[in-house]
């Protein structure tokens, strides 16, 4: 990873997905990401992928049960075609 993670770059679990959330604070060892209908989350560096473009990409196999639960119901609140 060559670009530093900042406050407010987009969550993503595939390059190209589509966005889940977004970094709300960075620590030493690990971050806080908001997961949109579900809140913040504690996710270690461990689990990030890449980083590139203003955007964070993380490995679903190295994420808890409860926060892919999250992801998968981030959008569930969105009305198709607004």
């Amino acid at each position: 990873m060559n670009e530093k993670i900042e406050v407010g770059f987009q969550a993503f679990t595939k390059d190209g997905g589509e966005e889940f959330g977004a970094v709300r604070e960075v620590y030493a060892q690990d971050l806080v990401v908001y997961v949109e209908n579900a809140g913040d989350f504690s996710v270690s560096f461990d689990a990030v992928k890449a980083v590139h473009s203003r955007k964070v990409v993380f490995d679903c196999g190295k994420l808890d049960d409860r926060l892919r639960r999250a992801i998968g119901h981030a959008h569930d609140a969105e009305v198709p075609g607004l």
